[in-house]
């Protein structure tokens, strides 16, 4: 008789230090069997929880589902990492099998009739059973969860909408993917110096970097990473290189053939709209707004058409700005898209007296992550211990332990900074584990959050230390922010840990925590050059800040425009061509020929790629209006730091997680709602 199969302990037991998994024990080939065996312990564990023959009670049915499927849990932890940051064929052709084979499994959960008359029972008598605040939040999350897996629908329809789940899934892993590969497969290969025109040397550098990793040592690659094709665009005076370059970046998903993401813009447009009729939602924007501060589209579509026309007049001026200086070149063409980051850089340095490249060597990457953990230390009292020789999922992956003032641990937190061909764009934060205070089965209670952080800035050539342009510092911060949010948590029940909250408050830590990146004595203190060690010059500096709404216009409308085209997608019902509705928005606003979606369609991942931002990429300007105000709270103090505001943030925005309503977190810190004003204010949109 065969011995029963079991899960690869690398995948379930983390054995590392203070609780990490052990990455260098871990295989791809093990995933496959892991996701079988724990799916299969969780459908039992489930199957326990509901049919227990005692009454229902918020112990043994929502804490029991609370704590169910912890190996579930660990492998898909350490699985959707993988596969985002350090991706290989076997990674993605498992992630194309996982995604749907999860999305069964919840469906299935989701339509568990004797699970969901539990939890009912418990909702619908909620105010007999003395429940806390937190503890009636969790309870809320389960019951509308159940809604929207279709607990109250006939057998037929929630098999259709477990089939949908399942292809929308499917959908998603192949529209990631389908990005990934037009982004590592296409490069723009230099090596006359004629081609080099106007590049700086950290830009080169990090071009022959680049080169190298491609086979192409002693030449210079333009890649499709924004840490390289974004400075492309702005320092390169080939225009013909910089319109090549910018036609392939904008291109992605959109080039026929088996990347193309069309079709699947399309199938999964047309999905989302069945799946929220049948939930009797008006369309699937009113089904991801639920639960939400926004609440509505006609809510979000107010916020957002009150900024794009104060952004689409700035943008305006600032094209004719543009325009003059390509006159005074002696150029007889427009400002065309391949032109702006160019021009707007020379604008930046007649108006302001400064350029980027001058900025950049101030700018170090190792000095910045310094600033992120300085800046939390001076707010909540924590501190970063770096960790060596600890195993991670690639070279690159630092370990720190978080401890706070009285030297315990409180979380780890995992820096992965570097771009690379098989880490998706953009940045991102996400744990491995969330805090919570429960009993575990182990008989330990509770656990630390394991969070991690993801960028893609460019890596420099051996022995140079990474230079960061202004975003990419607002960009450490910005997830660093999303960090602390995870780190810092403090509740009971994992359903509301960290980040779990309403998709348009979520952003409010991230980008609230880039203010103080710019806070002066931070940028005086971290801001040193990479050669001499030298402050940034006090004249700098005051150009630095004074240039903060610089070009505020152009980047105003190019993330605006991609809000309301998300919106317009999920407002409608199936499309036969979304590429045609996308152009009818940009043309009915009025969008300027010289700026294009900070993310168009066939590469929307935020979107696209899963379920997370659809109907909801107007988050940041939502979250923004939150921040802007929120740190005004601080300005208002004359300290940055101010202990008692810093208390109050901590307590009321970054442990608190969802275990409150966000509008009630945000006035127990404040003490109001915001208004539009201070966000308008901080892009220098406010006339």
């Amino acid at each position: 008789m065969s011995e029963p199969k079991t899960i690869s302990p690398a995948l379930v037991d983390w054995s590392g230090i203070n609780g990490l998994p052990r990455f260098d024990l871990v295989s791809d080939e093990a995933f496959a069997e892991g996701f079988d065996l724990a799916l299969a312990l969780h459908e039992a564990e489930i199957e326990t929880i509901a049919a227990n023959p005692e009454a229902p009670t918020f112990d043994n049915t929502v804490v029991a589902l609370e704590i169910a499927g912890e190996a579930l849990s660990r492998i898909s932890a350490l699985f959707w990492s993988r596969a985002g940051a350090n991706t290989n064929e076997t990674i993605q052709a498992l992630e194309r099998e996982i995604a749907p084979k999860l999305a069964r499994h919840y469906s299935k959960i989701g339509n568990n009739a004797e699970l969901f008359a539990r939890i009912d029972a418990l909702w619908e008598g909620r105010d007999a059973l003395a429940l806390t605040v937190e503890q009636t939040r969790v309870l809320e999350r389960h019951w509308k969860g159940f809604l929207k897996s279709g607990a109250k629908l006939a057998k037929p329809e929630q098999e259709r909408l477990s089939a949908i789940n399942e292809r929308l899934a499917g959908l998603g892993a192949q529209f990631g993917q389908n990005v990934l590969s037009d982004e590592k497969n296409w490069s723009l290969i230099l090596s006359e110096e004629a081609e080099l025109q106007g590049i700086p040397d950290f830009l080169r550098d990090a071009m022959a970097a680049a080169a190298r990793e491609r086979g192409e040592a002693g030449n210079y690659a333009v890649t499709l990473s924004r840490s390289i094709i974004e400075p492309f665009l702005t320092f390169s005076s080939r225009r013909d290189l910089r319109e090549q370059a910018f036609n392939a970046w904008v291109a992605r998903g959109l080039n026929g053939g088996a990347t193309d993401n069309r079709d699947i813009v399309r199938e999964t447009l047309a999905l989302r709209a069945e799946k929220a009729a049948l939930l009797g939602y008006e369309n699937y924007a009113a089904l991801k707004l639920d639960n939400t501060m926004a609440k509505t589209p006609q809510a979000v579509n107010g916020l957002l058409t009150q900024v794009w026309e104060k952004a689409v007049a700035r943008a305006g001026e600032e094209e004719a700005d543009l325009a003059r200086l390509i006159a005074a070149e002696g150029g007889n063409h427009p400002v065309l898209p391949w032109d702006w980051r160019y021009y707007a850089e020379k604008l930046r340095a007649e108006k302001f007296d400064f350029s980027e490249a001058e900025l950049k060597p101030y700018l170090q990457l190792e000095k910045i992550i310094e600033a992120c953990f300085d800046v939390a230390g001076r707010l909540f009292g924590i501190r970063a211990v770096p960790l060596q020789g600890v195993p991670v999922y690639h070279p690159d992956v630092r370990v720190f332990e978080i401890r706070d003032h009285e030297n315990r641990l409180v979380a780890m937190f995992l820096g992965d900074y570097f771009a690379r061909p098989s880490k998706r764009s953009g940045a991102w934060m996400s744990a491995y584990q969330s805090q919570h205070k429960l009993p575990m089965k182990d008989g330990t209670v509770g656990e630390i959050p394991i969070v991690y952080n993801v960028c893609n800035f460019a890596k420099p050539a051996e022995g140079k230390p990474a230079l960061l342009s202004l975003d990419d510092a607002r960009t450490l911060f910005h997830e660093f922010g999303h960090a602390l949010h995870g780190m810092l948590s403090d509740v009971t029940y994992p359903t509301v840990s960290g980040t779990g909250v309403s998709r348009d408050f979520v952003e409010l830590p991230s980008q609230l925590y880039e203010h103080w990146l710019t806070v002066p004595e931070i940028l005086k203190t971290y801001a040193v050059h990479y050669e001499t060690g030298e402050p940034m010059p006090q004249a700098l500096l005051d150009k630095v800040l004074a240039a903060r709404t610089f070009n505020a216009g152009f980047a105003t409308v190019e993330f605006t425009a991609s809000a309301l085209v998300d919106m317009a997608f999920h407002t409608q019902g199936a499309l036969e061509d979304p590429m045609e509705l996308q152009a009818e928005v940009l043309d009915e606003l009025g969008m300027p020929a010289s700026i294009v979606m900070r993310h168009a369609t066939p590469h929307f991942q935020h979107v696209f790629s899963g379920d997370g931002y659809s109907a909801g990429y107007y988050s940041y300007m939502w979250s923004e209006v939150l921040d802007a105000d929120a740190f005004s709270a601080f300005t208002e103090t004359g300290d940055a730091f101010d202990p008692g505001m810093a208390a109050k943030l901590k307590a009321n925005i970054y442990s608190i997680g969802g275990a409150i309503d966000p509008e009630d977190a945000y006035k127990a810190f404040r003490g109001k709602l915001p208004s539009i004003d201070a966000m308008l204010e901080k892009k220098g949109l406010a006339s």
